[in-house]
């Protein structure tokens, strides 16, 4: 998995930081899914190395301006690039599918693919032989959801040193063992596959938290996450105006990760203030993240994070399974 912000800012787009967007890269299926999509997504989208006729389902938190607002734009340059695409689904709260039917009844689009809008109710919304997507209710002035993609476990390896210590010859012996089949030895024992795989690995757990307050919730959704993306609007500072708001601060960000579990944190949905103030500063929120949770990083536009897969334990040691 890859992650790429492609907006890492609040309210409005600056020069610097565009608004919401997260595309989460798919590298072997060559597929992608994008976590909200405020306005200008489709410019970041064009500057970056994914391509939009390689996408695949939208997820979007709620239904504030900016993470919202490129969505209909994005919906319909796609159609106009290929004439030869996939369906897309876009999943969100209720309200979503009357947003986009609105705007396309008054506005023509004439997309070229189907499109189906799934509003999100908490639990499971998504789910394939790889991977599951849950939905989570969480606090903000609008109904909103925060996302959590969580990869199935795949098969333990072979332990090729188990099945040289038993004596079995490397050959066609090895791949039915592999399969799990029960085999007999020419000497006459009878072995089974099961014996000789490592225990299953699990799969990768990915969540993002949208805009919203500090809740059980989003502690809940984030659990034990490999990876947690989580708002970060201002610093703790200024902690009563998040208040007002159904914002976080950097400080809270962490404290969710902590309390989830979670093994790295990204901060990003970054009040503009930030930018040109000169009491306060990015810097100043990461911080006052790391003084709580030290596995964090500031989120930028166009910074990109693999998400690795996971490895079985060894020594009792696991290493972070993310970096750029």
């Amino acid at each position: 998995m890859i992650i790429t912000f492609l907006g890492t800012g609040s309210g409005a787009p600056t020069t610097r930081r565009n608004v919401s967007g997260v595309a989460l890269q798919f590298a072997q299926a060559g597929r992608w899914w994008l976590f909200d999509c405020g306005e200008g997504t489709q410019h970041q989208i064009l500057r970056s190395p994914l391509k939009i006729s390689q996408l695949e389902k939208v997820f979007i938190t709620h239904l504030h301006g900016d993470h919202l607002y490129g969505l209909i734009g994005l919906l319909a340059s796609r159609s106009l690039r290929n004439s030869d695409l996939s369906g897309i689904t876009v999943y969100g709260p209720p309200g979503l599918k009357q947003y986009i039917d609105g705007i396309m009844a008054v506005s023509p689009v004439h997309l070229q693919y189907p499109l189906t809008v799934q509003t999100v109710e908490p639990g499971i919304v998504y789910a394939d032989d790889e991977l599951t997507v849950a939905a989570a209710p969480v606090r903000h002035r609008v109904p909103a959801f925060a996302y959590a993609v969580t990869e199935l476990p795949s098969p333990g390896r072979f332990r090729v040193d188990l099945a040289q210590a038993a004596g079995i010859p490397p050959g066609p012996l090895y791949g039915r063992l592999k399969k799990g089949e029960t085999v007999e030895l020419p000497d006459g024992r009878i072995l089974h596959g099961s014996d000789f795989i490592g225990p299953p690995v699990p799969g990768r757990k990915l969540a993002i938290s949208g805009d919203t307050e500090p809740c059980a919730n989003m502690i809940e959704l984030a659990r034990d996450a490999d990876l947690l993306i989580h708002e970060a609007t201002y610093a703790h500072s200024e902690v009563e105006l998040a208040r007002r708001s159904g914002h976080s601060t950097a400080r809270e960000a962490a404290e969710v990760a902590s309390q989830a579990g979670a093994k790295g944190l990204i901060l990003t949905h970054f009040s503009p203030r930030y930018e040109n103030d000169e009491n306060h500063s990015l810097a100043d929120l990461l911080a006052e993240a790391r003084a709580i949770f030290p596995q964090t990083e500031l989120a930028e536009d166009f910074r990109s994070f693999a998400l690795k897969r996971k490895r079985e334990m060894v020594g009792g040691m696991k290493k972070s399974c993310y970096n750029e």
